[in-house]
């Protein structure tokens, strides 16, 4: 029965490698075709590869057929892909004969080395932005250059997954690539050209050295009212300075001077807002393109600005009344009005309570509010930040007592002065050390850490509760983020309160994060800058977009 199940699940990942490939094929062979880049054996590789990745993680099988069935995909992937095994420590652990035929490698040259052997020196920051997407459980896809065994370089596409041993832990990673040296560049930009013509979005493709316009689209001819002739002698500054759209020119050169390969930002352009996306496109023998691409987003700005208004005001409206609900409940249990049946009292309790978290979840939701308009006010003032840890510490006393939490501090013994929003940085280091209770074992301990330097100030909450599963670590500062160890029901919370505190924190120039592991504990921490120059007003509605 059990052997059922896992070829029913290798079935069914082979149809989800299989339509993922398909995708990731029809996509960048329409964005990316003008390079001579289309990562078709790559995606067939990753297909090929999927059924025995996802079942050996879901149903793990021993080791030993894990790795007789790896050896017999390798040798069936040989007519198709390079493949290579990597370790978590970068080591080399497997690749098939294609790789050892195409580098020019002898197998015992590479089992057992460095993956770094593959790069030269111009591409070790490749290689570490390439481990940073598998360590976070992210494919990176892209073109990759490696060194043949006599010392010249040729290019491959490649498609890089991460995986994963029998506990879920990142284990390494597999390599399917594709030799692209020889790729015929002339069929695939005009593959290319015919597909991004009939695009809505407008397109640019800008020559690197020169910034001259060597393409742009029909939508984008249209915008400036040319003819098809008419781009020839245009540069990109050109349009720039008639449109009032240097921008999208500065952030071209951005890419080069940063040695970046992709940018993304809104702004108006032509009396328009404008999703602008930036992809540096790499040529080996000229300087390089960028493709630009403009998104009309207007529709989808004047959705969220009714959507805002909406929540805006039904929130106000329910506020005001439930204040008032509120407030009269607080009268008849401090029994300003008589003493209640003990029955009566526990029930107004109850109910005080949820209207605590209605209240909750309604300033909750105003915040966002004002994050997403831009309209969040900060009063900057020169305060003590362990006078505010010390006073959030004890407005959480009773949810400290109620989990017989030990709560220690360092660091807090000699005053820290800068420049910050005191109720902003109190309502941060709340919901920290809510969460914190909330999370921890009985009987736990919580420690909270401010640590100066020169520059800033650190304020650190730590836990020893479950840790965060990997598979929910880029969910947590998103909204109303479900946490496969989060019960809201029982631990209470609206779902925000961590969103919120990162637009808080980016609004007052500072950077928030969190350390974690699964059965250890969670830290979480921001830091302050004691400059006040450094901070900056509350992000508008793409600030919150990168927090939701």
């Amino acid at each position: 029965m059990r052997k059922g199940r896992s070829l029913t699940s290798a079935g069914t990942s082979f149809a989800i490698g299989s339509i993922f490939s398909g995708v990731t094929y029809a996509t960048l062979a329409q964005l990316l075709g003008g390079t001579g880049i289309v990562p078709v054996a790559g995606a067939i590789a990753v297909a090929g590869l999927a059924p025995l990745l996802l079942s050996a993680r879901i149903f793990p099988a021993r080791p030993s057929s894990v790795q007789f069935e790896t050896a017999q995909r390798l040798v069936a992937l040989d007519q198709h892909a390079m493949v290579n095994i990597v370790d978590k420590n970068n080591i080399l652990t497997e690749v098939n004969q294609q790789f050892l035929d195409l580098t020019g490698y002898a197998r015992e040259d590479v089992i057992g080395k460095p993956v770094a052997v593959l790069y030269d020196d111009n591409s070790k920051s490749l290689a570490l932005d390439i481990r940073g997407h598998l360590a976070r459980g992210e494919t990176w896809q892209g073109e990759t250059p490696l060194r043949h065994a006599d010392g010249s370089m040729f290019y491959t596409q490649a498609t890089i997954m991460p995986l994963y041993d029998e506990q879920g832990n990142w284990s390494g990673s597999i390599s399917a690539r594709t030799d692209v040296t020889h790729t015929n560049e002339l069929v695939a930009q005009r593959d290319t050209a015919q597909t991004l013509h009939e695009l809505r979005d407008d397109i640019w493709i800008v020559d690197a050295r020169s910034e001259q316009l060597v393409y742009m689209n029909k939508a984008a001819k249209s915008r400036f009212g040319w003819r098809p002739e008419d781009i020839a002698g245009k540069f990109a500054k050109d349009i720039g300075e008639a449109a009032e759209g240097s921008m999208i020119l500065e952030a071209c050169r951005n890419l080069i001077e940063k040695g970046e390969s992709f940018s993304s930002f809104e702004m108006t352009y032509l009396g328009l807002p404008f999703q602008i996306s930036v992809k540096y496109l790499a040529d080996r023998n000229r300087s390089g393109r960028f493709l630009v691409l403009l998104c009309d987003i207007s529709e989808q700005v004047e959705q969220e600005r009714r959507k805002s208004e909406f929540i805006s005001t039904v929130s106000h409206e329910l506020r005001s009344p439930l204040t008032a609900i509120k407030g009269s409940m607080g009268l008849l249990l401090s029994n300003a009005v008589g003493e209640l049946p003990s029955k009566a009292h526990e029930l107004l309790e109850i109910a005080h309570r949820n209207a605590d978290r209605l209240v909750l979840i309604i300033n909750d939701i105003l915040d966002l509010e004002k994050i997403s308009s831009g309209n969040m006010d900060f009063d900057s003032q020169a305060v003590d930040i362990c006078a505010l840890v010390r006073e959030s510490n004890a407005a959480n006393a009773l949810i400290q007592n109620r989990f017989s939490l030990d709560v220690q501090t360092t660091g807090i013994g000699t005053p820290i002065i800068l420049h910050t929003d005191p109720d902003r940085i109190i309502q941060v280091l709340n919901n920290f050390l809510s969460n914190a209770c909330k999370f921890s074992k009985p009987s736990g301990r919580i420690e909270i850490a401010v640590a100066d330097t020169d520059d800033h100030v650190r304020v650190s909450v730590k836990d020893e509760g479950a840790g965060i599963p990997i598979e929910d670590q880029q969910k947590v500062f998103a909204r109303f983020a479900d946490m496969a160890n989060s019960d809201r029901s029982k631990k209470g919370g609206t779902g925000l309160g961590l969103s919120i505190c990162k637009a808080i924190i980016d609004g007052l120039g500072g950077t928030i994060g969190f350390d974690t592991q699964e059965g250890i504990g969670t830290t979480f921490y921001f830091v302050l800058p004691k400059n006040a120059e450094e901070t900056r007003a509350a992000p508008s509605g793409d600030g919150l977009a990168q927090v939701s």
